[in-house]
């Protein structure tokens, strides 16, 4: 088994174990640690725990490697990989007992992500992707919708908690909706992508998407054709963040513009924290 197939175990072992822990926290009272961007803005208990069983298992299999978390401070490795990983994928969901949440986990080379895994624990269902070799749901090919135009576009996204960046997020939507067929908001941006992957929607557009959010779903979307960009070209994230197929993108991105999702007056983005 080659290196790349060793790491995509490992990352789905922890990631599974990690779902264990979370679930299993989930059955009792669920206590809120902090809150970050803003009041509703969310880190439980059980994202700490989450997250610090990840970076343990994986220190204890490779203690070269570096870690990007979205709960704890990064660390520097020497090996030329790196780990990104959301904990909780999906908080509020959990703080209020709503079981769409997952673990993402993704591994970086110097060539980019090469390994990205999201579990959804409650179902069981598990995301897998590793560079060139395509994408899976429990060990099944994956494949994007077919959709071409955007009028017929089952739409994700999500919103900011911040309310001045809600706000603004509230009358692009108001526009964009009479474009396409319908918009679900679900609450895990890494759910919301790796379903893109697998022709659940046929496009998703979001703000304030951090690393851990993006780095496994945007694999198991590249490898099965999805495009994740920003507008007009941009690496995709915090900005904004736009997931189509081939045949819907430069359509589906038309309409983000006319839409006014180019338009951005908030001079403090994006936010900190």
């Amino acid at each position: 088994m080659t290196e790349l197939g060793d790491i995509a175990d490992l990352a789905e072992r922890v990631a599974r174990e990690a779902g264990a822990l979370v679930v299993g926290r989930r059955r009792g009272a669920v206590e809120v640690a902090a809150t970050k961007t803003s009041p509703t803005d969310v880190v439980t208990e059980a994202d700490h725990a989450s997250e610090t069983l990840i970076r343990q298992r994986l220190a204890q299999e490779r203690p070269g490697d570096g870690f990007v978390g979205e709960e704890g401070d990064d660390v520097d490795g020497d090996s030329g990989l790196t780990w990104v990983a959301d904990p909780i994928d999906g908080t509020v969901n959990f703080l209020y007992d709503i079981a769409h949440f997952a673990v993402s986990l993704a591994a970086r080379d110097e060539a980019g992500t090469a390994v990205g895994v999201v579990h959804h624990p409650t179902s069981g269902e598990t995301f897998t992707a590793v560079r060139g070799r395509g994408a899976f749901v429990d060990g099944r090919p994956l494949r994007p919708s077919g959709c071409t135009d955007p009028a017929r576009a089952l739409t994700a996204t999500g919103f900011s908690y911040r309310a001045d960046v809600r706000a603004h997020q509230a009358a692009e939507l108001g526009r964009l909706l009479p474009r396409i067929r319908d918009v679900r908001r679900m609450g895990s941006a890494a759910l919301d992508l790796c379903y893109l992957a697998a022709g659940r929607y046929d496009a998703y557009v979001e703000r304030g998407l951090k690393p851990w959010d993006l780095a496994a779903g945007r694999l198991v979307c590249a490898e099965v054709g999805v495009r994740v960009e920003g507008l007009n070209g941009a690496e995709p994230g915090e900005l904004l963040v736009v997931g189509a197929p081939e045949q819907l993108f430069t359509a589906f991105h038309t309409e983000l513009l006319s839409a006014g999702f180019g338009d951005w007056p908030l001079p403090a983005w994006p936010p900190a924290g």
